[in-house]
């Protein structure tokens, strides 16, 4: 989870990242205000909400289980309760 989580934190900082080199590359200081005005914050964010919503759905859509391999925590024929756990 922790991992999956620090991900996507890096998928959203990627559009960020990517504009801080561009402006690094066209010989621009990327740490002055002028150079992140509201719109390309914006813009910058709406393109990392996609990119860490993507994620998800990848990660969801190509995970190692199988759909329905939970078996949700349940009492057995002895009276035992048995945890949930995936198949």
């Amino acid at each position: 989870m922790a991992r999956s989580l620090l991900e996507t934190l890096g998928l959203f900082t990627l559009p960020f990242l990517l504009y801080a080199f561009f402006l690094v590359f066209r010989a621009r200081h990327p740490l002055l205000v002028e150079h992140w005005s509201r719109g390309a914050v914006s813009w910058l964010t709406l393109a990392g909400l996609l990119l860490a919503i993507a994620s998800f759905l990848v990660a969801g859509f190509f995970d190692g289980r199988s759909r329905g391999a939970y078996i949700p925590a349940h009492i057995d024929e002895n009276g035992r309760l048995t945890p949930g756990h995936f198949q």
